[in-house]
């Protein structure tokens, strides 16, 4: 019975030096400084959708849910067996546009040459019908023909113009199309974490429709709800710690990269430091990329803590929030 007794007492002590644990910075929140104010949030991350441009059928998936990408990694191969049956027509078409200049062209010379021919007998008549060795209408008949000879060449170089046109034509479906083909090919636009795998190989989807869900591991960032006071004193820029849950002891740093413009009322889910104040502002503090580089395997979103911003950059921050992260638990 006493075993028992010693257990149960263990146990609660035990929970008690948890509880104090995870609540060692929360108690210290109401003895910050002049100059600084602190909010609730979690770690979140930009959500990236991973979707095709035009509708087809996925070929291949390579990224599981909870995998790691690097910028540029290839997440997704669409079928493009028929957008290559529509590139070799579209190349068919640019050699038939071509083959068609080159006639036109061929035509072209062969109407100058009439034409120079034309004109030469019709320099002669001119001169002949001065001295009345042929008649008006002999020179009549060789101007006319001068003159057709002229149209039929405009109309040469017309279809010159025309096989040109074709074959620009033709040549921007073959980029089009070749363009298509290489989004076909979706890779990551940065590194990040996969959240949502939504199609597998075999399936069809629609334009835009996403295949995978990809968390920005370039922005990461917790927000929090601050009342009016004390929003309206923070600029854009202005130094913060996070203090995560899982890591009272330490402080990671950061800066405040967005304030909204507009005051909203306290979200239920939210406590504020006076929960008297009914608007409140969301501020976004957001952790340094180059700090997040070297710790991506370490990041996890929807992790809980606290923000403290600095209202006042002369102040210096207090000692407990000036421990860093440990580099032992990243590097």
């Amino acid at each position: 019975m006493r075993q028992g007794r010693l257990a149960l007492i263990g146990a609660a002590v035990i929970a008690v030096g948890a509880a104090i644990a995870v609540g060692v910075f929360s108690s210290d929140q109401d003895r910050l400084p002049e100059g600084f104010v602190a909010g609730n949030g979690r770690i979140e991350a930009e959500q990236v959708e991973i979707a095709p441009k035009t509708a087809g059928r996925v070929e291949s998936v390579f990224a599981a849910e909870g995998a790691l990408v690097e910028k540029d990694d290839v997440l997704v191969e669409m079928d493009t067996e028929e957008l290559a049956a529509q590139l070799d027509k579209a190349n068919a078409e640019i050699a038939l546009a071509r083959q068609g200049e080159a006639e036109a062209e061929a035509i072209v010379l062969q109407r100058q040459s009439e034409l120079r021919l034309a004109q030469h007998e019709l320099d002669r008549a001119d001169t002949l019908v001065a001295s009345d060795r042929i008649s008006e209408a002999v020179f009549d008949e060789r101007e006319t023909a001068r003159d057709v000879a002229k149209a039929v060449l405009g109309a040469a170089r017309a279809r010159v113009a025309t096989a040109t046109s074709q074959i620009a034509a033709a040549e921007a479906e073959s980029r089009r199309i070749a363009t298509q083909i290489d989004d076909s090919t979706l890779v990551a636009p940065m590194p990040g974490r996969v959240l949502y795998r939504l199609a597998e190989a075999g399936e069809v989807v629609n334009a835009g429709g996403p295949i995978l869900t990809l968390l920005s591991l370039e922005d990461v960032y917790m927000e929090v709800f601050l009342p009016a006071h004390e929003a309206g004193l923070l600029p854009i820029g202005a130094e913060a710690r996070i203090v995560l849950d899982a890591l009272p002891d330490y402080a990671i740093p950061a800066s405040v990269s967005f304030v909204s413009p507009e005051a909203q009322f306290t979200p239920k889910q939210v406590e504020t430091l006076d929960e008297r104040e009914k608007l409140v502002f969301r501020v976004r503090v957001r952790i340094p990329p180059d700090l997040i580089a070297g710790r991506i395997e370490h990041v996890k979103t929807g992790l809980r803590g606290v923000a403290v911003v600095r209202l006042d950059a002369s102040q210096p921050w207090p000692e407990q929030l000036e421990r860093r992260i440990p580099p032992e638990l990243f590097e």
